[in-house]
């Protein structure tokens, strides 16, 4: 067995069966293409690589070979390779991958001419309504010459999705190996939640107590990061609004930042609001549950002998989640953090918010799980008994949208590109 084939789908199936063409041109960031490659195959795609003559000066065709279990193809022969891999026949490809994708390609492909197996594959792609993914890499000036900057807009108005690059050292350099996977899984997702739109609230929320301290919660944002992300995945529109947290943000995922349970408010009443449509509201957040009156400046910490707080409810943000985003046309899911309870109690506790505040469902959660690589969740919905899982908070995360898919209001948009590639 070759190697690729022990990591392919160990970090999801979501790309099995899913044949992506890569093509690689000639940039430096060829060396990349193995990592991107590998990334790929764990989430269970099948891959076929194309190379430029000039990217096999960079990187050897055995690597390629290597990272991908395939020997690549270097030029076209009398299995007219461009044509079988990308017209209509059995081998078709889901999706053409150029990465990197350097600006003579590009200038190359928007103005059709086939001089290389990786142009020859875009004219049939192109021309065959196969959805195109690029991942450019080129130097700064280069890119912001105004012919390239004209193709890639040219591109951009066929159908062509350009991956953005990362701005560093004078390069516009290629997207990150998860990145770029990121954008793979979500131009081909399949599902439920293909071109739904999705807000998650997490993080922790903060009561100030003077200029500089506040009483919070304990939250790592790691469940709401982890859910955004694979809503992402599987090709829904993602908003995240994430307060403080200690877990990386993935650089695909844009969010706004939020400190206090009024900004939240403020958030929903002034703008952005909820996003257009909405499907889904998922709401991991650690909200404050008591409000300050904080002390203007910064309190004394020396000679002031002990500190009162007066601490008042705060208001509840569920229930105006539950009136801006009434019942039967989105989706609210709501989470509970418990300590020292028993399945049952706990159970019983979700059940109980659930009602009391009109929730879809409630992903109810013991204390051990705060800061936890792993958690141990239970998932109460509108039937039957409420479901356990356990594992990695990114398997969770997934686990729980599989479940809530099924129960979204309304059909889904259309997916970006081609509609015969989607379930």
């Amino acid at each position: 067995m070759h190697p690729s084939r022990a990591i392919r789908g160990v970090r999801s199936e979501l790309l099995l069966g899913r044949r992506i063409l890569l093509g690689i041109s000639g940039s430096i960031a060829a060396v990349e293409v193995p990592r991107i490659a590998r990334e790929l195959l764990r989430h269970g795609a099948e891959i076929q690589a194309v190379m430029s003559p000039e990217a096999a000066r960079i990187i050897t065709p055995e690597a390629i070979h290597f990272a991908t279990g395939v020997p690549p193809v270097t030029r076209l022969s009398g299995e007219v390779e461009h044509v079988r891999f990308l017209g209509a026949g059995a081998d078709r490809a889901d999706l053409y991958l150029i990465a990197p994708a350097t600006a003579n390609t590009l200038s190359k492909i928007a103005h059709g001419i086939d001089d290389t197996v990786v142009t020859s594959c875009a004219s049939v792609a192109l021309g065959g309504k196969v959805p195109i993914l690029v991942a450019p890499a080129m130097h700064r000036q280069m890119a912001q010459n105004p012919a390239v900057a004209e193709n890639l807009e040219r591109l951009r108005r066929w159908g062509v999705e350009l991956l953005p690059t990362r701005s560093a050292e004078g390069e516009e350099k290629l997207a990150s190996p998860e990145e770029v996977a990121a954008a793979v899984l979500h131009r081909l997702a399949r599902g439920p939640w293909v071109g739904r739109e999705v807000l998650v609230i997490g993080g922790a929320g903060r009561a100030p107590i003077d200029r500089v301290r506040s009483v919070t919660n304990e939250s790592s944002g790691e469940t709401a990061i982890a859910l955004a992300t694979q809503a992402h995945y599987r090709g829904a529109r993602v908003t995240l609004w994430l307060g403080a947290h200690s877990h990386p943000v993935p650089s695909f995922l844009e969010h706004r930042p939020w400190r206090r349970i009024e900004d939240l408010q403020q958030l929903l009443a002034a703008g952005p609001g909820l996003p257009k449509g909405v499907s889904a509201i998922w709401v991991p957040a650690a909200l404050p549950d008591f409000q300050t009156e904080p002390a203007p400046g910064k309190i004394p910490s020396r000679g002031g002998g002990d500190l009162h707080l007066v601490l008042r409810p705060a208001p509840k943000l569920l229930p105006e989640l539950r009136d801006r985003a009434p019942s039967g046309s989105c989706c609210l899911v709501g989470f509970k953090l418990e300590a020292d309870l028993a399945t049952k109690e706990l159970e019983l506790r979700a059940r109980a918010l659930r009602a009391e505040y009109r929730l879809d469902f409630v992903v109810a959660n013991e204390s051990a799980t705060l800061g936890a690589p792993t958690a141990r969740v239970l998932l109460v919905g509108p039937e039957g008994p409420g479901r356990l899982l356990e594992g990695p908070k990114s398997e969770i995360a997934a686990k729980l949208l599989e479940a809530v898919g099924g129960s979204l209001p309304g059909p889904s948009a259309p997916a970006p590109g081609n509609p015969s590639l989607r379930e």
